[in-house]
């Protein structure tokens, strides 16, 4: 009766109401007795369920072809399809923590016999009635019945598991209010796995990886799809407290192929698309679920172990990855909403009409700062100076060092982002990575931003004096290196930034003069900033200018400049030893002697006569780096200098760093 297809439109709709109302009673008196037919059973369910829901998608089908829905009479509106909702309702109600599978998986094998996850309004409709009338500690049951028909639909067309996922997203949702908890690992499990599904789909052309060139799908519908995937992360992470999203951004971490010890990376260059789209497509869900997070205490928010994975992708060569962790890491030190702010950088007279929210710095706070401060420094200085940032990079290292100056500044930490915004107008002055001229014009110009910024921020007037004094030279001088002409749609340039008057840069003596005398650290102030060494270059796709630095040092160290080949190991034997105690006065001596001569000879030889000299070590530089990484994979020296093999063989070994010897000159 519920199916009846009359063609009188009156007949029919009275037979299908009478059908309704006999379910309906159905339901209500078997529902609770022991003693009838239990309705729950599945053979039961497969019928109920889908008369119900036949009813609904005749009233879906009605109300489209209906001019005005909302000018139907009262008659009318007294449908199959609103007595079906009720009942369904009232049905799903009553449901038992047990019987909530037989209940759905009907609605399920409906949705896809009539194909109506594509155009996915009904199914959504579907779910927000289920999602709102079972009991909401039942909830979780709903999203694992979604969770394993999109498993068991991977192979479906894209739209299809697209439709899917938006329902999963609409559901969850609703099931906010209720428990998702046991499943929540699980949720992600899952979408993140139809992720990275979808991407190779999407680079082989087929569902089945096995045969290629089958090109049965389209790269637009896949997309689509992962936008759909990643926007129900989102909508998942947002249904939940903050120590299961901190969890939840963790596991999204720990699946980012990364070139690091713990990851493994594809090989070749369809290995290398695919590491790409998985990167950025994770990151994008990683930004999702950190939009909106904000946890007082950074360092529960950023633990140790997540902040190394996220830095770590900053050194990429990938522009997109690059912006993504600047993205993420500024939606967590984005605590009071100050974000939107700073999008787009300026000079600002005053500040003030900024209406900053800022907070005192607190004790966690600043705990965090002296743990992770040089980290952080260090990232934003090396990723400043890459040739492929755009105008969203410098819009997001601005924000990202603003944040910073309001959510988690002490009088230390303002005087390091000074010292790290001068050795950034250092990387355009100097040039040594001969960027082009709009990556020196935009670095000046954020150089110029922030100053501006954090001169008001910190309202010594002095500060603020010689800040807006050097705006002003650029602004007559220069005005290509200030952001409103820098940071705009069509970038006004010079085609020469090397003969600036000195007027138009900011001075780190200056600096230091005018803040020492307000009681700062005027001696951190005027040290130049350097950025820490670490493993993280050698990981990284390509070394930086430091890492290139502390290796010249090392070969300069162990091989003399006048030495064209190491000396063979000498074996150490009693003899050796008795003779280096006893010439180890006159051995001094002449070290001593010789580092002399080398200062001597760096103050007073010709500039030509030194510059052909270190051009000679430098060519040296290639030959070497061989030996410098074998020396540096070998174990730690023991004590005596040697290490003794099984058979009693000493092996040669290599001087640690803190135990070399260099020039006067050469130690800071």
């Amino acid at each position: 009766m519920c199916h009846s297809s009359h063609d009188d439109l009156e007949i029919r709709t009275k037979i299908r109401m009478s059908g309704i109302k006999g379910l309906q009673g159905v339901v209500r008196k078997t529902v609770n007795d022991e003693l009838q037919a239990n309705i729950w059973d599945p053979q039961h369910m497969d019928k109920i369920v889908p008369s119900l829901l036949f009813n609904l998608q005749h009233a879906e089908e009605a109300e489209s072809r209906s001019p005005s829905p909302l000018q139907a009479t009262e008659k009318e509106k007294e449908s199959p399809a609103e007595l079906a909702e009720r009942c369904l309702r009232e049905l799903l109600g009553r449901a038992a923590y047990g019987n909530i599978k037989n209940a759905i998986k009907p609605v399920l094998i409906h949705l896809d016999n009539h194909s109506l996850w594509e155009p996915k309004t009904f199914a959504i409709r579907c779910f927000k009635i289920i999602m709102y009338s079972i009991q909401p500690q039942h909830s979780h049951l709903v999203i694992q019945q979604l969770l394993g028909h999109l498993d068991t639909n991977s192979k479906s067309a894209a739209t299809v598991r697209a439709g899917i996922v938006e329902v999963l997203s609409e559901a969850a949702v609703i099931a906010a209010s209720g428990s998702v908890g046991p499943t929540v690992l699980e949720v992600f499990n899952t979408l993140l796995r139809q992720l990275r599904l979808s991407i190779d789909y999407e680079l082989t052309g087929s569902y089945d990886s096995a045969v290629t060139g089958a090109k049965n799908i389209k790269e637009h519908e896949e997309r689509m799809f992962q936008e759909a995937v990643i926007k129900t992360t989102g909508s998942f992470a947002s249904t939940l407290p903050t120590y299961q999203r901190s969890e939840v951004m963790l596991f999204i971490m720990s699946k980012v192929p990364l070139p690091s010890l713990h990851h493994a990376l594809d090989a070749g260059k369809a290995g290398e698309n695919r590491n790409r789209l998985t990167q950025i497509m994770l990151l994008k869900s990683l930004l999702q679920v950190s939009t909106g997070f904000q946890c007082s205490n950074m360092l529960t928010a950023l633990p140790s172990s997540f902040l190394d994975s996220l830095l770590s992708a900053v050194l990429m060569e990938d522009a997109d990855l690059r912006l993504f962790v600047l993205e993420i890491l500024i939606s967590f030190i984005d605590r009071h909403g100050n974000r939107h702010k700073f999008s787009t950088i300026s000079t600002i007279n005053d500040i003030s009409v900024l209406k900053l929210k800022v907070d005192k710095c607190s004790r966690q706070d600043t705990v965090f700062m002296k743990k992770h401060s040089q980290q952080l420094y260090r990232h934003i200085y090396l990723t400043s100076k890459e040739e492929s940032n755009l105008r969203p990079h410098y819009e997001a290292l601005y924000s990202m060092l603003a944040l910073i100056s309001i959510e988690l500044a002490n009088e230390e930490v303002v005087v390091d982002l000074i010292r790290l915004v001068l050795a950034i107008q250092e990387i355009a002055q100097i040039n040594e990575d001969n960027l082009p001229v709009y990556n020196r014009c935009a670095l000046y110009a954020l150089g110029a931003a922030y100053l501006n910024l954090i001169s008001q921020l910190t309202t010594v007037p002095a500060f603020c004096q010689h800040i807006h004094e050097v705006l002003e030279s650029r602004q007559k001088e220069a005005p290509y290196l200030l952001p409103e002409d820098v940071f705009v749609e069509r970038p006004r340039l010079t085609k020469n930034l090397d003969h600036l008057v000195p007027e138009v840069f900011f001075r780190q003596s200056k600096i230091s003069e005018v803040l020492g005398g307000s009681g700062y650290n005027s001696d951190r102030l005027s040290t130049p900033y350097v950025p820490q060494l670490t493993d993280e270059d050698r990981l990284s796709k390509r070394k930086s200018i430091g890492e290139t630095i502390s290796l010249q040092v090392e070969v300069e160290s162990r091989n003399s400049p006048e030495k064209e080949e190491r000396a063979p190991a000498e074996e150490i034997t009693y003899e050796t030893l008795k003779k280096a105690i006893v010439d180890s006065v006159a051995v001094e001596e002449q070290e001593r002697e010789r580092r002399r001569q080398v200062v001597e000879k760096f103050q007073k030889a010709p500039f030509e006569e030194i510059a052909a000299h270190c051009g000679a070590r430098a060519s040296l530089l290639q030959s070497k780096l061989n030996q410098i990484f074998e020396i540096t994979i070998r174990p730690p020296p023991s004590p005596s200098g040697t290490i003794t093999a099984a058979y009693g063989q000493p092996q040669s070994h290599s001087i640690p760093v803190y135990e070399m010897k260099f020039p006067d000159l050469c130690v800071y």
